[in-house]
């Protein structure tokens, strides 16, 4: 399995789902899918799918998460990069771009409105749940490495700060002042 399978599993299992917003679902298809997989690529898709954690691990991406969350920790970012892996390539490649973008969204705008946060937490178990499906084991735990790259130090700044957020992403913290 290499990045582009592993975005077509993610797009399948999206079209397959009543609500593709929903990163739990899409996350269950996933892994239902990949477990019909090889278990070789299976433990490739865990790689994969941190890799583009670490892809999305950046500065202006943990303010707009903290914006839309009300906050959001270390974890919180984890599963709300896992909410956004689930949401597509094309989706995906434009928020890292811009993460303001996000104020753009429909599942964005909807969850702004009906006060929801968005995060994931299912979507980091994609592989680990396909290869205990398809071999009754654990993924073994030395098959992936993780990475946090370092963060942007121009975004070292107090998440607090409102004014500062509101300067570097003037859309989303329009839409979640409402």
């Amino acid at each position: 399995m290499d990045t582009q399978q592993f975005w077509k599993l993610i797009e399948e299992a999206r079209s397959q789902v009543p609500a593709p917003d929903n990163g739990e679902a899409v996350a269950h298809r996933a892994a239902a899918l990949l477990a019909l997989r090889p278990a070789q690529e299976i433990v490739a898709a865990q790689q994969i799918l941190w890799d583009l954690m670490a892809d999305s691990y950046r500065s202006p991406l943990w303010g707009a998460a903290y914006v839309i969350n009300g906050g959001c920790s270390d974890d919180g970012f984890d599963y709300f990069r896992g909410w956004l892996i689930t949401q597509g390539r094309t989706t995906f490649e434009c928020i890292i771009a811009d993460p303001d973008a996000l104020a753009e969204l429909p599942a964005v705008r909807a969850f702004a409105v009906d006060g929801i946060d968005i995060e994931c937490e299912e979507s980091l178990s994609i592989a680990w749940d396909a290869h205990r499906i398809a071999t009754g084991e654990n993924l073994p735990n030395d098959a992936f490495t993780i990475r946090h790259p370092a963060l942007d130090p121009v975004w070292d700044f107090d998440f607090d700060d409102g004014d500062e957020l509101s300067r570097r992403l003037p859309r989303l913290t329009a839409l979640y002042s409402d």
